[in-house]
């Protein structure tokens, strides 16, 4: 059963990229065609590329190695604490914080303080402050809450993060880069999947398509952590299955992007 089938891409919108004008040259082995102003992915090349990176995640689940989920814009906010939750990956949802990867043993001693703040707060240690001075904890707290509540759990570098934009979460990128932990991405027209080791093109900004590629990329962090036994291999050798072809003719592909539109 393959893992991921033209018809769901296809109603999932993954094959929509951006304007023609904003587009990135870089991008240009993955897409298929332009209509109307817009670029259209090669849902062909995103079967692809996402299967590689599937068994790239599940491969490291199944070494023990943790996975960062990053994903900061509003759309696409709830999806990435659900999935990241459901198969146990640390996420961040909100903003990237300098630092987050490259100065890692800062970043967690706030979480360890935030840590702090919760379990005093919950024996009743800041009862008996003054009302100005609990409040000033509370606020606080918050703070760190909103920006390290999905890394509480994080207490060594990530093996594999997987970003949603990169043309937006560039400072993950950066640090990912810069520490050369691997990235998988979903990559739309106007990125640059030169930054990225395992891209996926696809629509990043419609929230059927961003739920539909992360909730994949969840089951593969959770098939790998059932204990399945892979062949430990680097990544560039690992054996990928070709995608299921399927003949669709360039004006059977318009009409059936036409009645998607029409439903929409």
């Amino acid at each position: 059963m393959p893992l991921l089938t033209m018809k769901e891409l296809l109603e999932a919108g993954v094959h929509f990229g951006h304007r023609t004008r904003k587009w990135n040259p870089k991008m240009a082995p993955y897409i298929y065609m332009e209509r109307k102003g817009i670029h259209i992915i090669d849902l062909t090349k995103t079967l692809e590329m996402f299967e590689r990176a599937y068994l790239f995640v599940r491969e490291q689940a199944a070494q023990g190695k943790d996975v960062l989920f990053v994903g900061t814009k509003r759309q696409v906010q709830t999806i990435v604490e659900e999935e990241a939750k459901r198969c146990g990956a640390h996420y961040v949802n909100r903003r990237w914080i300098g630092g987050t990867l490259t100065n890692f043993e800062v970043i967690r001693r706030r979480i360890l303080h935030m840590l702090e703040l919760e379990r005093n707060f919950a024996e009743g240690k800041y009862e008996r402050l003054p009302i100005k001075e609990r409040l000033k904890l509370e606020k606080e707290l918050s703070h760190l809450r909103r920006n390290f509540d999905g890394l509480r759990n994080m207490d060594r570098l990530p093996g594999v993060v997987f970003v949603i934009d990169p043309t937006v979460e560039v400072h993950a990128v950066r640090e990912a880069n810069i520490m050369k932990i691997p990235i998988v991405a979903i990559c739309d027209t106007d990125a640059d999947p030169d930054l990225i080791d395992y891209p996926i093109p696809g629509n990043d900004d419609a929230i059927k398509s961003t739920r539909l590629i992360t909730a994949r990329i969840a089951d593969a962090i959770l098939e790998g952590r059932e204990g399945l036994e892979l062949p430990v291999r680097p990544p560039e050798e690992v054996e990928m299955p070709r995608p299921e072809m399927i003949a669709v003719d360039e004006e059977q592909l318009m009409e059936m992007m036409e009645k998607l539109e029409e439903k929409e």
